[in-house]
């Protein structure tokens, strides 16, 4: 089995690999992060996001989801006095 970016799914597993958790749809993963299905598409064919070919769709896991959301945090911004 090859991920999207030509890598063995072997090499995928870990956080956020391919084996985490259930098997979400494009639109689902856009829901959640509250963007577009085009920006997964983006970011899936971009490689920052790990995504399962299944027939003609794809399917992202969902720990790959919430780790891509967690590497996305920024940190608060402080306030000048």
């Amino acid at each position: 089995m090859v991920a999207t970016d030509g890598r063995a799914a072997d090499d995928a597993r870990g956080p956020g690999g391919l084996t985490d958790g259930r098997l979400m749809t494009v639109a689902e993963v856009a829901e959640v992060m509250r963007v577009s299905r085009m920006t997964v598409y983006r970011l899936v064919h971009a490689g920052e996001l790990p995504a399962v070919r299944v027939g003609r769709s794809y399917r992202v896991p969902e720990g790959a989801a919430a780790a891509f959301l967690e590497a996305a945090r920024t940190a608060p911004a402080q306030r000048h006095a």
